[in-house]
C-alpha cells in the first residue's frame, strides 16, 4: 500500500493542489492529512478538494488551527473521514487516529489524548498493520527539540508506549518535516507540508 501523508497546508490552495498532483504520480492508494488544514479556520474551501477531483481517497485528523465541528463539516462535506477518535481498515493495515492538539484554543488534555487514541484502536488491535495519525508529536523525542515553544504530548507518547503501533505519522513541527525516528518498535514520522510516501506491506 502506497501511502502519501502531508499535514499544515493551513489553507493554501495552490499548495494542496500540488500535493494532490504529487499524491496522484507516486500513485498513491491513500491521502493522509495530518492537521492544520486551514488557516485558524478561515480558508477550509480547497484543501480537501483537489485530492477528492483526482479520486484519492483521504483520511485526516485535525489541529490546532481548526475545530472538530471543523474537520467534520470537512468530512462530511468531500466524503472521506476524520479519524479523530475513531479508526479506519483498508484489507490488513488499521488506522487510528487524534489532533493530539495540546496547545492553541482547540487543545484538548493528555488524558483526552490518550482515551482517544485508546477509543480508535481498540477497532483496529487486530490488523497486521497499525498505523496512528495524529498532528503533534510525541514527548520525548528528537523532533520536540526542534521548537522551544511547541511540546510534544505525553498523551501521544503513552499510546505508543501501550499500543506498539508500527508507524506514527505526525506533522505540527515544520522544522522536523522528512525527519524519521523510533521509539520501541514504532516509527515516528514528521511528514510536515513537504509530503511524503510511505509504502506499507499489507
Amino acid at each position: 500500500m502506497r501511502i502519501f501523508s502531508v499535514g499544515d497546508i493551513h489553507g493554501d490552495k495552490r499548495l494542496a493542489e500540488k500535493l494532490a498532483e504529487q499524491a496522484q504520480k507516486e500513485k498513491a492508494d491513500l491521502v493522509i492529512l495530518c492537521g492544520d488544514l486551514t488557516d485558524a479556520e478561515k480558508s477550509t474551501e480547497g484543501i480537501l478538494g483537489p485530492f477528492v477531483k483526482k479520486n484519492q481517497k483521504v483520511i485526516f485528523v485535525p489541529g490546532n488551527h481548526e475545530s472538530i465541528a471543523t474537520a467534520e463539516f470537512l468530512a462530511e462535506l468531500y466524503g472521506q473521514k476524520n479519524i479523530h477518535g475513531y479508526s479506519i481498515k483498508h484489507k490488513n493495515i488499521g488506522f487510528f487516529g487524534c489532533s493530539g492538539v495540546n496547545i492553541g484554543i482547540h487543545q484538548i488534555t493528555e488524558t483526552e489524548i490518550f482515551d482517544l487514541l485508546k477509543q480508535g484502536y481498540k477497532y483496529i488491535k487486530d490488523a497486521k498493520v497499525k498505523i496512528m495519525v495524529t498532528h503533534v508529536h510525541p514527548s520525548g523525542t528528537i523532533m520536540e527539540k526542534f521548537s522551544h515553544f511547541v511540546p510534544g504530548s505525553k498523551g501521544v507518547r503513552k499510546a505508543i508506549d501501550t499500543f506498539k503501533p508500527d508507524i506514527l505519522i505526525c506533522s505540527h513541527v515544520e522544522e522536523a518535516s522528512g525527519l524519521e525516528e523510533r521509539i520501541g518498535k514504532t516509527k515516528v514520522i514528521n511528514v510536515a507540508r513537504k509530503g511524503t510516501l510511505i509504502e506499507v506491506n499489507d
